[in-house]
């Protein structure tokens, strides 16, 4: 028997109270939520805004809420890596790179089709990326899932990307290729608006890769001459992050 928290934190459990509903409604509104839970329909919209942003919910076009990427998508494989781990051997080089480019620096993990933030150190400048821990993308879009995928033999890659369109195909292939000549990837607005990334794997002493690091730039800043010497400064932590990660499983 579970006996309620003493000091319970009235904003958390109905969070995961709206988590409950989404998972037994399948969608739910606003004003769903203000009466199942008893609060007030501006406090209601909070927690779902939060929700949306940390990829728990999604909003259509008819404001409702549905279940987001983070409870549709799969789980790690048990034989993955430590991803408690992998945060901590890799965040000394992550905050070192933020304090030398003053931008957002990222660690994800590919999952089958997706990627997933795990860490972020955020930058410091008042025009900046926003922490992304949580946050579910495309693997095919996101920079550090570019490269990611550029890792998978190919056979593999098309097992994921079964359907892809003739255009498609070609232009993922271009976009891998270009990864593993390069060693890095570009994401320009490909899955946020006004937001372009530079993502590149981090691999463990088998030259297996573990997680891809990225640097999220506004698009205020991001031009083509400061795009080097971000590329430059990424790979420069990729090789401190690797250090760490040498016997790392994987």
């Amino acid at each position: 028997m579970k006996n309620r928290p003493p000091y319970a934190l009235g904003s958390v459990d109905n969070a995961l109270l709206i988590l409950h509903m989404l998972r037994d409604r399948g969608r739910v509104k606003v004003t769903d939520v203000a009466g199942e839970l008893g609060i007030a329909r501006s406090t209601a919209h909070r927690l779902l805004a939060m929700l949306v942003y940390r990829n728990f919910a999604v909003q259509d076009e008819q404001h409702t809420y549905l279940p987001g990427p983070f409870l549709a998508s799969a789980p790690p494989t048990p034989g993955g890596p430590a991803l408690r781990e992998l945060r901590a051997r890799t965040r000394p080089a992550m905050e070192a790179l933020c304090t030398r480019i003053m931008e957002t620096v990222n660690l994800m993990v590919r999952v089958g089709t997706e990627v997933r933030f795990l860490d972020s150190v955020e930058s410091t400048q008042p025009l900046h990326v926003t922490d992304r821990r949580g946050t579910i993308l495309p693997a095919h879009l996101a920079s550090g899932g570019k490269v990611l995928l550029a890792a998978l033999p190919e056979e593999h890659l098309w097992e994921l990307y079964p359907d892809l369109t003739e255009a498609e195909r070609a232009t993922l292939i271009r976009e891998l290729d270009e990864a593993r000549v390069l060693g890095h990837a570009l994401n320009v607005e490909g899955t946020e608006q006004g937001v372009a990334a530079i993502g590149a794997a981090l691999r463990n002493g088998r030259g297996n890769p573990v997680g891809a690091l990225s640097i999220s730039v506004p698009m205020a800043r991001f031009c083509l001459e400061r795009v080097g010497p971000y590329i430059w400064e990424l790979h420069q932590a990729v090789a401190e992050a690797e250090q760490a990660l040498i016997d790392f499983p994987g």
